[in-house]
């Protein structure tokens, strides 16, 4: 008895989850900049209180129903592709957030709608995003330190923000339309990614030339600045 009892202590949702829960539930029906604090508490079956405890804005619980979606991706690991090309590591990665994200679409659509005219919202949603992706990519082993580090990563960023739209309205089971169009802006940002490198190898030798020289400036300075050996006498 004792054994269910507990088994049944688990299967409840902790308040956390409760209130992102609620939240999505919620953006499903109305639209986001009219649902308040007070509806996702009441929703969640906690008080004001209590969901202030947890999350600070809305958009600090949409920012734990991101992290949590970056979960069930982290989770799953898709080892059989390690030795597959990079492209199709990521490509890999953003089918499985989209199918992870397909039974929030209607919430989404809504959310979607309100923060296209939302810059600082925009911002926000970048700044999640890069979290997002830096551990994403690293799950795929891909760099993103460096300079074509942060090219991969935010290029993975835009490369998924171009194609989220066409997610939201694709109804297919398989997202025939999303598949089509991630296809395209992968070959695409592939494309630009090469040219970033070619441009990174060649600018190399330039590069070590100017961290020479900008080093014989610093060291001509400081000999500069020392004073003449009759004034140190």
């Amino acid at each position: 008895m004792a054994r269910k009892a507990e088994s049944v202590t688990k299967a409840v949702p902790d308040a956390r989850t409760r209130a992102v829960d609620a939240l999505m539930t919620l953006a499903a029906e109305a639209r986001w900049d009219s649902i308040t604090l007070n509806e996702i508490a009441t929703k969640a079956e906690m008080s004001l209180a209590d969901l202030r405890d947890l999350f600070p804005s809305k958009g600090a619980m949409l920012g734990g129903f991101i992290r949590r979606i970056d979960r069930q991706i982290l989770e799953h690991p898709a080892e059989d592709l390690a030795a597959d090309p990079a492209r199709d590591r990521v490509l890999d990665l953003m089918i499985r957030r989209f199918d992870a994200l397909k039974p929030y679409r209607a919430a989404l659509r809504n959310i979607h709608r309100a923060f296209r005219s939302d810059v600082m919202g925009l911002a926000a949603l970048n700044s999640q995003a890069l979290n997002s992706w830096r551990y994403l990519l690293a799950s795929a082993d891909i760099d993103t330190d460096g300079p074509l580090g942060f090219l991969r990563l935010q290029g993975a960023i835009l490369v998924f923000a171009r194609i989220f739209p066409v997610f939201l309205d694709d109804e297919g089971e398989e997202l025939p339309r999303t598949m089509a169009a991630l296809d395209r802006e992968l070959k695409r940002g592939e494309w630009v990614l090469r040219r970033a490198e070619g441009v990174q190898r060649l600018m190399a030798p330039f590069q070590g030339f100017c961290r020479a020289a900008r080093d014989a400036r610093r060291r001509h300075a400081r000999g500069s600045e020392s004073p003449p050996a009759s004034d140190a006498a």
